[in-house]
């Protein structure tokens, strides 16, 4: 065949055969892959769910402190309270070379309704913050003096609580730095210019936890850090423009010591995740509907009826295992380890041993909290 008829073979639709043999050869190849997708996630047979683990508090006070009065002694005529702008010409007059101490009302403010929403959303404190809050107190050279029993005692009776909480001591240092700097750029093969803030506060403060019950100070928690804010720009006008401003960050400072007291006397949670079965017979899976409505008690009543009937040692197992994963939920971790080991013992499953290292390390943690 000379290369005319070829070309003409191939016109009048040859070659169209041939583009659609290959074209569904490369159909059949997808579908199949299609198919095998399909299956392997049907065959998925657990699901994981994210819990919240509540960890003991570093310094954990006693249970029959359930609610606080938040007030400060440390407040007094050196606050101000300059809207952020008024403040930041202060800084922009020192052309942001600034080292000064700066007493700010709106952060004290914020320190306390920060620490009160953390204690409250902790799970275990309720508060309350008054209208009054900036209480009067004779100072020695750093801090205020304790609080007198009587007035404790006026303060929780008023407000229906068992503790006052005071912040004591509140001291903030702002550093600020700006300078113009000059550096070779590689790239642009020359030399460019870069405006550059920068911009540190330093923090310390005490507080105090008074017991009227008991007269005596449960807490003297002493914090002291610093945060820092940095960035550059071409332009001071473009730097500036963008840059963190100091009310924003003395604010961002109240947040900053509130959370670091929380953390010390609050439950702390971390997000965990248990993996459990989700096939099975029809019984599993009304189980697991419970489940995924929050109902644990349920859900365990539904895999014990599974596991109690079936003859199925590997649905058994599957069954017991999310037994386990119930009790967990419900707060009674010995019964789940009972069932844990239960699912070990008749069917041998990674799973199974991971979810009883878990549960052991569960289990110790609780025994530290009491």
């Amino acid at each position: 065949m000379v290369f005319e008829e070829v070309l003409g073979h191939l016109l009048n639709g040859g070659f169209c055969r041939m583009i659609r043999k290959i074209k569904i050869k490369e159909t059949v190849k997808f579908t199949a892959l299609l198919l095998m997708a399909a299956l392997f996630f049907s065959c998925v047979s657990t699901r994981t769910l994210v819990i919240d683990i509540p960890l003991p508090a570093e310094n954990a006070l006693p249970p029959s402190i359930q609610s606080f009065t938040l007030v400060s002694q440390s407040v007094n005529e050196n606050y101000t309270d300059l809207d952020s702008d008024s403040l930041q010409k202060i800084f922009y007059k020192q052309r942001f070379n600034f080292d000064t101490v700066v007493y700010d009302l709106q952060m004290a403010d914020t320190t306390m309704k920060a620490l009160g929403e953390l204690l409250f959303e902790s799970g275990r404190f309720d508060y309350v913050i008054p209208e009054s809050r900036f209480l009067e107190s004779p100072k020695t050279s750093l801090f205020a003096t304790e609080m007198p029993w009587e007035e404790v005692n006026d303060l929780c009776e008023t407000f229906e609580t068992d503790a006052v909480l005071s912040l004591d001591h509140l001291k903030t240092r702002v550093f600020t730095e700006y300078d113009n700097e000059t550096f070779f750029d590689p790239f642009q093969g020359g030399f460019l210019s870069a405006a550059t803030a920068d911009m540190k506060i330093y923090y310390e403060a005490l507080f105090r936890i008074y017991d009227p019950e008991e007269e005596k100070i449960l807490l003297r928690e002493f914090i002291s850090d610093t945060l820092y804010w940095g960035d550059s720009d071409a332009t001071a006008r473009d730097l500036f423009s963008r840059f963190t401003p100091v009310k924003q960050a003395l604010t961002e400072t109240g947040i900053a010591l509130a959370l670091e007291l929380s953390e010390k006397i609050a439950v702390r949670w971390k997000p965990e995740r248990r993996t459990y079965f989700v096939t099975g017979n029809a019984g599993l899976k009304q189980g697991n509907r419970f489940a995924s409505q929050g109902d644990w008690l349920m859900a365990v009543s539904q895999w014990k009826k599974t596991a109690d009937e079936t003859g199925s040692k590997a649905l058994k197992s599957k069954a017991q295992l999310n037994m386990a994963l119930g009790y967990e939920m419900l707060g009674d971790v010995d019964s789940a380890i009972q069932w844990a080991l239960k699912s070990y013992n008749i069917m041998y499953r990674p799973l199974t041993y991971e979810y009883l290292q878990i549960l052991k390390r569960r289990k110790s943690e609780l025994k530290e909290t009491k």
